[in-house]
């Protein structure tokens, strides 16, 4: 027995040394992938301290090269001399637009510039801090109460920047033992906010309830907090998801729902109060609704509206609202005003639903590949590569139409397309025309 146990205990020890032996090299191996290659090289590589080396900035300069050796012209940055609406001017010369998200031809009107002027004679053009210190106004409550009771909810909170509210209010509410779930298709501001977290991050394919519900029941006891974000309308597609059926997996799976309302809210529902009034669905059956500012309402800037607890840890600790500058007072009183237009005249948002579905018919009819386009304010025109779609741009451009090119890497090549966003006061002579010119010259860049 005495033998044996030797035996064993001197096994023992070489197994120790053995693993020892094997932790030591693996910590010598990490060590070495991890020293800086800077420590090794004489010199600093310019590319490490000047921005004309930098790799993005160089695949932009190889990008610009080709189109130019192609001799297609930049068709962004271009200037107007005035208010972007169905029509507008460029360089003294006029055209449809169809490049702004002016859905309700709000920005420009009279009302809305009235209430704007009034409120900077009262405020000033800047409230000079941040809310929380002095930057407070009454305005800033008049629209958030507005906002509140069009979503049917506690309360609501503006903030300066659409691509911010998303990703400080994400990045800050969850953190690393938790798991953030998006659609496939989600905004670059949703992206941010769950890198920004911490947090886990998961894609589900595009408007896929049943995916989403699998994801969970594998999933969600793994985390804390579960966050779910879709979209009331996707901008590159012009479709939106079936929002009964994602707020039925929220509650089954008891996780946290957000909805990004930046291009719904406005152009959905019978009276333009987002996917929320298109379903019927009970505003508290959302957790974390968000919007913009900057679409239907005419202005600038994002908004969370939800639950009084929800609002007033965001008013308190989310760092894009504590430590930035309170919104504008001519921004919140344009918005404001917008918000009681749509409420008052839902006429408009009825003749923007009748021109979408209008366009989306003529484009099909013509054999236009829309995409998953569903005929609410967004319309897709998918070309198929980069090239055709910033040739078709440019082409249309000649003939007066101001359509704007989506293109690699925004989305995959093969979907490149061009994006057309409608407004209530285009007319249906206007979408003749356009859908004409379109195919014409559509066939002869193809």
């Amino acid at each position: 027995m005495a033998g044996r146990s030797l035996s064993n205990r001197l096994k023992d020890k070489l197994i120790q040394q053995a693993i020892e032996r094997k932790i030591k090299r693996n910590e010598d191996e990490g060590e070495s992938s991890r020293k800086n290659p800077l420590q090794e090289s004489l010199d600093i590589p310019s590319s490490f301290y000047r921005f004309d080396q930098h790799p993005g900035y160089k695949q932009m300069q190889i990008i610009n090269k080709g189109a130019e050796q192609l001799g297609i012209e930049n068709p962004f940055f271009r200037v107007h001399d005035g208010i972007a609406g169905a029509t507008t001017t460029i360089e003294g010369r006029s055209y449809i637009n169809f490049a702004s998200y002016n859905y309700l031809g709000l920005s420009g009107d009279q009302r809305v510039s009235n209430a704007a002027k009034m409120a900077i004679d009262r405020y000033g053009t800047s409230v000079s801090a941040s809310r929380l210190v002095s930057g407070e106004r009454p305005i800033h409550h008049e629209l958030e109460s507005a906002l509140a009771d069009a979503y049917k909810v506690d309360d609501a909170v503006v903030l300066v920047s659409g691509h911010a509210t998303n990703v400080t209010t994400i990045g800050y509410l969850f953190g690393n033992k938790d798991l953030i779930i998006h659609d496939e298709l989600a905004h670059n501001s949703i992206l941010m906010g769950a890198q920004l977290s911490g947090a886990r991050r998961l894609s589900f394919p595009h408007n896929d309830y049943a995916a989403l519900d699998k994801i969970l029941t594998e999933q969600r006891r793994n985390y804390e907090r579960v966050l779910v974000v879709i979209e009331g309308l996707y901008s590159m597609d012009g479709d939106y998801p079936n929002l009964p059926e994602f707020i039925s997996i929220k509650q089954k799976h008891h996780v946290f729902l957000m909805v990004d309302e930046a291009h719904s809210f406005g152009v959905m529902g019978s009276h333009g109060l987002g996917i929320r009034e298109h379903f019927g669905v009970d505003g508290k059956d959302v957790d974390i609704w968000m919007g913009t500012l900057s679409k239907a309402l005419a202005g600038c800037g994002g908004f969370i509206a939800g639950e009084s607890a929800l609002i007033e840890h965001i008013k308190f600790l989310v760092p894009g609202f504590l430590y930035s500058v309170g919104s504008p007072p001519q921004v919140i009183a344009s918005c404001l005003e917008a918000l009681k237009i749509i409420k008052r005249e839902p006429e408009r948002v009825q003749r923007l639903q009748t021109l979408s579905k209008y366009f989306l018919a003529k484009a099909k009819a013509a054999g236009i590949d829309t995409g998953l386009s569903q005929g609410i304010a967004i319309i897709a025109a998918i070309t198929g590569s980069s090239q055709s779609a910033a040739r078709l741009s440019i082409a249309l451009f000649e003939h007066g139409i101001n359509v704007q090119p989506i293109m690699y890497p925004v989305v995959p090549e093969k979907s490149a397309r061009l994006r057309f966003f409608l407004s209530s006061e285009h007319t249906e002579e206007q979408i003749d025309e356009t859908i004409k010119l379109f195919m014409e010259e559509w066939r002869k860049v193809r």
